[in-house]
């Protein structure tokens, strides 16, 4: 039987993931660090939006090692 996956996360989720407080989580969402959908009320965060924000983050220019 297949799992359904994840496509988007809460803010409290994707913080949780990544080991950040939802204030840093919020803070970069607000500057554009890692991008988000608003669906009514709701921000989400597309799982592909958290893959690229790691890679990028990862890379030797960015501070990654």
């Amino acid at each position: 039987v297949m799992q359904p996956t994840t496509l988007v996360y809460t803010i409290a989720e994707a913080a949780i993931l990544l080991n950040l407080g939802r204030s840093s989580m919020y803070q970069a969402v607000r500057n554009g660090s890692i991008p988000s959908v608003k669906l009514g009320r709701r921000l989400l965060i597309p799982r592909a939006a958290l893959e690229q924000f790691l890679l990028k983050a990862g890379q030797p220019e960015n501070g990654g090692d």
